[in-house]
């Protein structure tokens, strides 16, 4: 439909009429409870899956389209029962309630597991206070700019998210034609399907140890220490195919490099080393793959995703500088708007989101887990209205998956961390406020975006806007109360406490070295603590809890010592720990949370100066010869720090989506279709619909099998020895190639999705009722 939207010589902000699906003279059933509610809960299934993925591989997929085709299906199956079906624009309430747990998740996964790697404990209350906070702050900072940037700028700001998502709602609408509603329910169909294949797989992998998680091969003395794996979850399969073959392979690409050129050159040229060479703590001949890794490829890993955020920013610096124009217009002309009537322009007042954001930055100077003072929430005030800006106009003009809030919030930290080195901050309890600004600001700005395409969904279909406001600042708030003690419980569930024994790890034995010497000063000492997760029940006294902060005597980190100061447990953490086996011998599930990582690096690099810098200007170096080639540097930077084994089922998940748009071109070949044309046929096929059930089935089994992990207990030694003895899947010189026939299965099913092989009953129903609708 087109937009012809222009400007008069009166008022910038006057459009001629443009007629969405719902007029907007049109009175229709909107803003009730039960939809409200499913988006909320949708919101918090979807939020806890992104949340998962983030903590994995560092970036996420938008959940409005899956959530939005949920809804439509759920309704119309209440109406099959004789309940009343929804309308339009309360299947669009859900979406819109159902999309923040996802922007929320992001910034939540990207930010506070930093607090880990500085040493802090990651407390609830901080967490709940920074989801809270950044979540509702972003929603009240985009809801002055709607007109600005959807309505004016109509035809100018596509929002191809939101613009797909409208398109669903309205082939989905039930109180439409019955061929549109059967449409709809053929790719809901598709979406359950994808959920419970990935559950299943994935809880059969896990908890029943069907098959090897992690296929590896280590190669010989010909090419010591290259090594290719890959974690054959349905999760990281799905991102894959909808991220598409491009991003996937540069992911891919960036894994290549660490682990078939820099991890090999290491061990080649320090092999002969008789003294361990810093950062590193083990002889380089003694190390693994992934020791050498977590020694030196972490920082260059580190230094590349700082540099491609930062070159992401520059770029964008024309789109920042028309935003805060744009929104600084907006603000002088909402006045011009207070006299309309229509229900399609009614926002919620400029009173109550002033209100609203006074209050919330009141909420978050008083906060005491944040350790705010009024500089740090004068630069939230300032960021955030800076980056949600500069976030809801990217998010326009490039869609949600390539907007960069990562180099946004890098860029707030830097600043921020930088204003406290010049004030002389640089005390320990500064890393906590230092983060918790950029943070909250992250979240904003993610937020932000998100509110920005359910709004642009509601321009088109006709919604009424402050209503859409109301729902996703409840969404929001619902998915961040939720979000909180997930985080807390993946990582406390991860967590092993190493002891002087020698921990046996998955690539090989190291040990951590309490000497007799390292005793805590006794005044540093914290709160008492007991042991908490699966080694709990193994060791019920309570120790102190000490936070060690140099490397002399010790690696840095969480202890838990006696009275006295004598360190009994080294407390590796579940999120960006390094063991992943516990002293019985049982496995423990590890997140690596890479950009969280990177934003500890630049908290304590700036702060405390304490940063190998050779190695992180070597990944400063690389991520600008790729941007010199023309190759984009963020995502193959998250690649380079990423495991391999991460990133490999990515690029398997973009080659299935290659082979499918190839089908698709020779399909439309007649057809004379553009580019983009072609693209969206792609970005609608059953195969999107799939891998979507497949991050939502997979990332929910892994939640529930971390929170169950603990209870499991017994269960699990008996089922791992089981299978280590008797199935050659998980076990034995055949798993690692054993294991890769489940997954490729998993494989078969996404091509034959996306290829309209699968549910094809279900299509040529919806078919024929649309032919026969349209005679």
């Amino acid at each position: 439909m087109p937009s012809d939207i222009k400007s008069s010589s009166t008022d910038r902000f006057t459009t001629h009429e443009f007629q969405p699906y719902v007029p907007a003279t049109t009175q229709m059933r909107e803003l009730t409870l039960l939809p409200l509610l499913a988006g909320t809960l949708l919101g918090m299934v979807f939020g806890a899956s992104s949340l998962y993925l983030v903590l994995k591989v560092g970036l996420t997929v938008s959940a409005s389209i899956p959530v939005a085709v949920i809804s439509i299906t759920l309704f119309r199956l209440l109406g099959g029962l004789g309940l009343r079906r929804a309308t339009i624009l309360e299947n669009n309430i859900v979406q819109t309630a159902g999309s923040a747990g996802e922007s929320i998740a992001f910034g939540l996964g990207v930010t506070m597991p930093a607090i880990l790697i500085l040493g802090f404990d990651l407390e609830i209350a901080r967490v709940m206070l920074v989801a809270v906070l950044g979540g509702l702050l972003g929603i009240l900072m985009m809801i002055p700019l709607r007109r600005a940037l959807i309505v004016q700028q109509h035809g100018t700001l596509k929002y191809p998210e939101g613009t797909a998502c409208a398109e669903v709602l309205k082939a989905g609408d039930a109180d439409g034609a019955q061929a549109q509603s059967q449409a709809a329910g053929a790719g809901a169909t598709t979406i359950f399907a994808g959920f419970g294949m990935g559950l299943v797989y994935k809880a059969v992998m896990l908890v029943l140890k069907g098959w090897k998680e992690v296929p590896e091969k280590i190669f010989g003395s010909t090419f010591k220490a290259g090594s290719v794996a890959a974690e054959i979850s349905p999760e990281l399969l799905g991102v894959g195919y909808i991220i598409g073959p491009y991003l996937a392979s540069i992911m891919c690409a960036g894994g290549v490099l660490a682990y078939m050129v820099l991890i090999p050159a290491i061990k080649f040229f320090g092999e002969g080393l008789t003294e361990a060479l810093a950062p590193g703590t083990m002889l380089i001949r003694d190390m693994s793959p992934n020791d050498i890794r977590g020694a030196y490829i972490l920082y260059i890993g580190a230094g590349a995703v700082a540099a491609g955020g930062i070159i992401s920013l520059l770029r964008s610096l024309p789109i920042i500088w028309q935003s805060l124009r744009h929104g600084l217009e907006m603000v002088r002309a909402t006045r011009a708007g207070r006299g309309s009537v229509r229900r399609t322009d009614q926002d919620l007042s400029l009173k109550f989101v002033l209100i609203g954001i006074l209050v919330l930055i009141t909420a978050i100077t008083w906060a005491k887990p944040l350790h705010m003072n009024l500089v740090g929430a004068v630069l939230i005030i300032l960021f955030g209205f800076l980056f949600a800006t500069v976030s809801s106009r990217l998010t326009g003009e490039i869609g949600s998956s390539s907007n960069p809030i990562s180099g946004m919030t890098v860029a707030t930290l830097l600043l921020t961390c930088l204003i406290f080195l010049v004030l002389g901050w640089t005390a320990p309890s500064y890393y906590v406020t230092a983060l918790s600004v950029g943070a909250i600001v992250c979240i904003a700005s993610s937020n932000a975006g998100t509110t920005s395409q359910d709004l642009k969904t509601g321009f088109l279909i006709g919604a009424t806007p402050r209503f859409q406001q109301i729902a996703i600042l409840i969404g929001a708030l619902g998915s961040a109360l939720i979000l909180g003690p997930i985080l807390l419980t993946l990582n406390q569930n991860g967590t092993v406490y190493v002891t002087q024994t020698t921990v046996e790890k998955a690539t090989g034995k190291t040990k951590v070295n309490f000497p007799t010497e390292l005793r805590a000063d006794i005044k540093q000492l914290g709160r008492s603590e007991t042991l908490i997760g699966p080694q709990a029940a193994a060791d019920i006294k309570s120790y102190r809890v000490w936070h060690k902060s140099d490397t002399s005597g010790g690696p840095p980190g969480k202890y838990l010592v006696t009275e006295d100061g004598v360190p009994a447990y080294f407390v590796d953490p579940g999120i960006n720990g390094q063991y992943t086996e516990r002293p019985d011998g049982t496995k423990a599930s590890k997140y690596q949370a890479p950009k969280a990582t990177l934003m500890s690096y630049i908290i304590k690099g700036i702060l405390s100066q304490q940063l190998p810098w050779g190695l992180v200007l070597l990944g400063v170096m690389i991520a600008v010869v790729l941007e010199m080639s023309g190759i984009p540097s963020l995502a193959f930077a998250v690649g380079v720090y990423l495991p391999l084994s991460s990133s490999s089922p990515i690029f398997i998940g973009g080659l299935i989506r290659w082979l499918v748009d190839c089908y698709l071109r020779r399909k439309h070949a007649g057809a004379n279709l553009t580019e983009d044309q072609l693209m969206a046929e792609g970005d609608k096929s059953p195969g999107v619909l799939l891998a979507s059930g497949y991050i939502a089935g997979g990332a929910i089994a892994g939640i529930i099998y971390a929170f169950m992990e603990g209870a499991l207990g017994k269960v699990s030694e008996v089922i791992t020895a089981w299978s280590t003895k008797h199935n050659p899947f998980f076990e034995g010189a055949y798993a690692d190639g054993l294991s890769l026939i489940p997954f490729a299965l998993l494989v078969l099913a996404l091509y034959l999705a996306g290829r309209e092989v699968l549910f094809r009953g279900q299509r040529k129903t919806a078919a024929r009722a649309a032919n026969s609708a349209n005679p």
